[in-house]
């Protein structure tokens, strides 16, 4: 169920695009889980099954298949919201008795649509303002509280849902309220970007390309495509990677760019590269890559910036004054130890000043220690596990990790990780932190769990995280642990860093041995 044209590294004479694919690393050999799940299908892959001859499904084909199943099992989840009901006033949507968390299919799109004035036709971000909490001290004027890509991303889905009911209206299109429509219209485009992710990995991994199966069927996909825009994000990173591979860094910076417009997590990425470069002796090729990300992001950004500033500064402004997230690690040890956090109780429009510098310093923190580790590592590690780590640590020490955020982890996980088991281990526990977050938001007083079960799945899932920081940081250090470097290749993500020689390599720091004791002392005592 292969073919020729989907390996990236197939070349253009049949002879070499048969040994390539030959060379394609088969899941039912390597990977336990996919070894039994293959077998109701006939069992693993023969030693003298032929490969790449089939003229349709494809790797990438397939995993593309893959990711349409999940994200339609994605969509019927999040159905149960788009529901309506018949009123006095005519039909309206169906949240009666907290349905969005009885049936757990809670999306920030359905609420948004007339939280960010949307549902009117002359709406336009961060020009349109309204004023939220009138008449109270906490009178504030609000307007959209996105980046500016996925503002824009909102408003075209709301211009297109009142064409689309204004030709319902007129009998050319079927009907629905129009905040479904909307829901629809925005599912649609955010379920072509997960799958321009699948593909984007599909293409970096080369031989490893079933690899790109977990990015498609993973449980956070079904659980959080749809319950914000964080999938815009996550296409334009890893179609970074993918042209960075390529080496085409000037193309990597743009994605990043567009990303960073979208979600500001790409730009964490610059961060890996930078050291990577640094250590091979490829800072002209980082430099393209941030020269032109910082290029594409102004050019999305500087007409917001000069002529709607106030509008465009709602989304830095909210997250300066954000306080602790419910799952955060800040939250978790405030309620399990009563402590009332660094900056003590917070007011509306009030800065969190410490909770900002203390996460930022801590971030900043493990950045060095991955930065060293990369530095002082025998061999150069790969570009995904770097990129992995500093993701990671960005979720781990912000103040905010919400639910969708853990989808920036998966495409970088299975670049960096790619043992099956242990990464649907991860995102099972991941995605199953919903369920408790759910009723958690019901309230106890509604039948709801109380802060201790959601807060306790939010510990877990911090420590499945911490546990395969744990395995990366291992295979940076034991390069033949790594099953990506075990098939015998450097780094497919790597592109100029590929096969490179190391430039800036840092002595490791040694550990002093104890005084007064031979060496073969201390070994006796140690196998005593």
């Amino acid at each position: 169920m292969s073919g020729d044209k989907d390996d990236p590294r197939s070349a253009t004479t049949p002879d070499t695009a048969s040994l390539d694919v030959a060379r394609r690393a088969v899941p039912t050999w390597t990977e336990p889980l996919a070894e039994a799940a293959s077998r109701p299908l006939g069992g693993p892959l023969g030693t003298h099954a032929v490969m790449g001859r089939h003229w349709f499904w494809t790797p990438l084909r397939v995993c593309l298949l893959l990711a349409v199943l999940a994200l339609t099992a994605g969509w019927f989840g999040k159905a149960a919201c788009i529901q309506q009901y018949d009123t006095a006033g005519g039909p309206a949507l169906d949240w009666r008795s907290d349905r969005q968390y009885v049936a757990m299919c809670y999306s920030d799109v359905v609420p948004l649509y007339t939280a960010e004035r949307l549902d009117r036709p002359d709406t336009f971000p961060y020009a349109t303002s309204w004023v939220e909490d009138a008449g109270t001290a906490q009178e504030q004027v609000r307007y959209m509280e996105y980046p500016v890509l996925t503002g824009l991303f909102q408003w075209v889905n709301a211009t297109l849902t009142h064409q689309w009911t204004d030709a319902a209206d007129a009998g050319w299109l079927p009907g629905a309220l129009p905040v479904a429509v909307y829901f629809n219209i925005t599912a649609f485009f955010l379920a072509v970007a997960w799958l321009v992710t699948v593909w984007a990995v599909a293409r970096t991994a080369r031989r490893r390309i079933w690899d790109a199966a977990l990015v498609a069927v993973s449980p956070l996909v079904v659980v959080h495509a749809f319950t914000n825009f964080d999938t815009l994000a996550t296409a334009a990173a890893a179609a970074a990677l993918l042209a960075w591979s390529r080496r085409r860094p000037a193309w990597a910076g743009v994605l990043l760019g567009i990303g960073a417009a979208a979600k500001m997590y790409p730009l964490l990425l610059l961060g890996p590269l930078l050291v990577l470069c640094l250590r091979a002796g490829r800072l002209r090729a980082w430099t393209v890559t941030a020269a032109t990300t910082a290029g594409a992001w102004t050019a999305l950004n500087l007409p917001f910036l000069l002529f709607l500033r106030e509008g465009w500064g709602e989304f830095f402004r909210l997250n300066t004054e954000r306080d602790m997230d419910p799952d955060s690690l800040y939250n978790v040890v405030a309620h399990f130890t009563g402590w009332a956090g660094f900056d003590g109780p917070v007011g509306p429009g009030e800065t969190p000043v410490w909770l900002n510098a203390v996460s930022g310093a801590l971030f900043l923190a493990l950045c060095v220690g991955i930065a060293l580790v990369a530095l002082t590592a025998s061999r150069r590690p790969r570009l995904a596990q770097l990129c992995f780590l500093v993701v990671a640590a960005f979720l781990l020490t912000n103040k905010v990790w919400s639910p969708q955020y853990s989808l920036w982890l998966v495409p970088l996980a299975v670049l960096a990780l790619p043992r099956w088991r242990l990464l649907l281990g991860w995102m099972v526990v991941d995605a199953l932190v919903w369920v408790p977050r759910m009723y958690y938001y019901l309230g106890v007083d509604d039948k709801g769990l109380p802060a201790d079960w959601f807060l306790g799945t939010v510990v877990v899932r911090d420590l499945m995280v911490v546990a395969l920081c744990v395995v990366i940081l291992r295979d940076i250090r034991r390069p033949d642990r790594d099953p990506v470097r075990a098939d015998g290749e450097d780094d497919p993500a790597g592109g100029v860093l590929d096969g490179s020689r190391d430039v800036v390599v840092l002595p490791r720091p040694r550990v002093p041995r104890p005084r007064g004791q031979s060496r073969s002392r201390r070994k006796a005592m140690s196998s005593a």
